[in-house]
């Protein structure tokens, strides 16, 4: 009797602990949610993910608020602070969140220098539009002309 006892108390420790998988699972699943979800639940989503990682800092907490800042639009995305959030976690040898948070902030980070890239398009463009002809992406000057 007493080794049922300890089997059944090994189960159920192993099932308090969860499968890492399902756990990245229900965070995707609530982001993919809350991304198709009207401005005020979105809202809220992001609202309960970051009290609950100020209440319990655990990997999966961290993890649900970095995918939700990194998800959302507009003013409620913060790249930046979702890219914090998954550095520590990033680890592409440990599966589950530790593999998913190193694919997925390497994603986030190529979404950003994109972003750069295409800022610095814009200028160029401006620039050649107001008749300067430098490339910040080349560091070039197209003619003779004055470049400023």
């Amino acid at each position: 009797m007493p080794a049922v006892l300890v089997v059944l108390a090994a189960c159920a420790e192993l099932q308090s602990i969860g499968d890492p998988y399902q756990s990245v699972d229900a965070i995707v699943g609530e982001a993919v949610t809350a991304a198709r979800a009207p401005i005020p639940e979105q809202k809220a989503a992001l609202q309960r993910a970051q009290q609950s990682y100020a209440a319990a800092p655990s990997a999966p907490s961290r993890l649900r608020l970095a995918v939700l800042l990194a998800t959302l639009p507009g003013p409620l995305r913060d790249e930046a602070r979702a890219t914090e959030l998954l550095r520590p976690l990033a680890d592409s040898s440990s599966p589950g969140i530790g593999r998913f948070a190193a694919f997925f902030g390497a994603q986030v980070a190529e979404r950003q220098r994109l972003a750069r890239e295409l800022e610095r398009m814009a200028r160029d463009a401006e620039r050649a539009a107001r008749g300067s002809c430098w490339s910040t992406t080349t560091r070039t000057c197209c003619s003779s002309l004055r470049c400023g």
